[in-house]
């Protein structure tokens, strides 16, 4: 019987090396491709992912749902509702039973401390699928998404607007290993933390006060909700504190000519953006929804089973 690889987790996207990205993109290519020819691509036959949720979501779900019995699989969905999860049996203890039965574990879930203490005691890799800290999956897809429109992203300027939460914080983790710019615009009390996203300098990312200027010459412009999942109570408070960093049509037309607009969704047209320009001919959302499923399939894929010629 041959040795079982060493585990690993992808739990922040500092995790994976340029290397292993330059190879994800590639392989992701191949399986959207081979996805749009209807042409079946089953590498994980007999695999099964458990995908656990105590932050409620549609993408994320959908997403590896249905790229998981793409690639042959099968899925376990668990709530903290209907599982031990939610009745305060010890995270490394469902991490210990869970992973003796599954091949690959999802997580959405809160603090990346939990994240991390289920794969520290899991048998199988585990892939964040969000946290208050990191969205990796998510810029993994933005990025594809980029590389399918415009080309390589190195060198390019992203225009971070809004706040400073898992989005960004996966931003300049990706701004460092992948060789370009985050110019970064939060409203005062929302900044980005340096020692959150873990990043070792600020070579590869500026902070601006003036969203515009943000935006100013960026190949990308990017933003999320002003008031992220779990931090409801603040909603007021946020909504009055980023009025300023709704992206429009004049941020975006001081960025480059081809620049493109994102978000993660949900989106809330009239506050973080502009129906103008999340429905406008810059705006690639739903490419960058849909290539959340490609990407996760070649993730999962590489997780299991390494590189594949």
């Amino acid at each position: 019987m041959s040795q079982t690889p060493a585990i690993k987790h992808y739990l922040q996207f500092s995790d994976l090396a340029a290397d292993e990205y330059a190879y994800l993109f590639t392989r992701a290519a191949l399986i959207k491709k081979k996805f749009k020819a209807y042409e079946k691509h089953q590498p994980l036959v007999d695999r099964t992912l458990a995908m656990i949720f105590e932050k409620a979501s549609t993408r994320t779900r959908v997403s590896f749902e249905a790229g998981m019995y793409q690639l042959g699989g099968s899925v376990v969905h668990l709530t903290t509702g209907d599982s031990q999860l939610g009745r305060a049996e010890p995270i490394e203890d469902s991490a210990k039973v869970i992973s003796r039965m599954v091949d690959l574990v999802m997580i959405r879930t809160f603090e990346q401390t939990k994240i991390e203490s289920f794969a520290a005691h899991s048998r199988v890799p585990v892939i964040n699928g969000l946290t208050n800290e990191f969205h990796p999956c998510q810029i993994l897809a933005d990025i594809f998404t980029y590389i399918e429109h415009r080309g390589s992203i190195a060198g390019k300027t992203v225009a971070w607007v809004g706040d400073g939460n898992n989005m960004a914080n996966t931003w300049l983790q990706a701004s460092e290993i992948l060789g370009f710019t985050v110019h970064v615009s939060t409203p005062s009390g929302y900044e980005v933390d340096q020692s959150i996203a873990g990043i070792r300098s600020s070579d590869s990312y500026k902070v601006f006060k003036d969203p515009m200027e943000a935006c100013r010459g960026a190949d990308l412009v990017t933003t999320d909700v002003w008031t992220s999942m779990g931090y409801e109570a603040e909603n007021e408070a946020r909504r009055a504190a980023f009025a300023e960093w709704c992206v429009d049509t004049e941020m975006m037309r001081v960025a480059q000519p081809d620049a493109l607009f994102m978000h993660c969704l949900p989106a809330h047209r009239g506050e973080e953006v502009e129906a103008e320009v999340i429905d406008g001919p810059q705006s690639v959302v739903w490419d960058e929804a849909e290539n959340r499923m490609h990407v996760q399939k070649a993730l999962m894929e590489y997780l299991l089973l390494g590189r594949l010629a």
